[in-house]
């Protein structure tokens, strides 16, 4: 599940260094670079839903349940 939020975001970003992705239980955490929180969030919000929605369908399908979390790179 990892590997496909992870190529998700990298497309989207201008920064693809920088995403990191990891999975804690159900919540997977992605972690992008500040210039492009914007790309992943979208506008009021739709791309970070977008993400949510797809996740959860994958997820579901293989009978998981699981959260996608955006962050902030430190």
């Amino acid at each position: 599940m990892t590997e496909l939020v992870e190529y998700l975001v990298k497309e989207l970003v201008d920064s693809p260094d920088e995403v990191k992705v990891s999975e804690d239980g159900e919540v997977i955490n992605v972690s992008v670079a500040k210039s492009d929180m914007g790309k992943i969030i979208g506008k009021q919000g739709r791309i970070a839903k977008s993400i949510r929605a797809i996740v959860k369908s994958v997820a579901t399908k293989q009978g998981k349940k699981c959260t996608v979390e955006i962050l902030e790179a430190e």
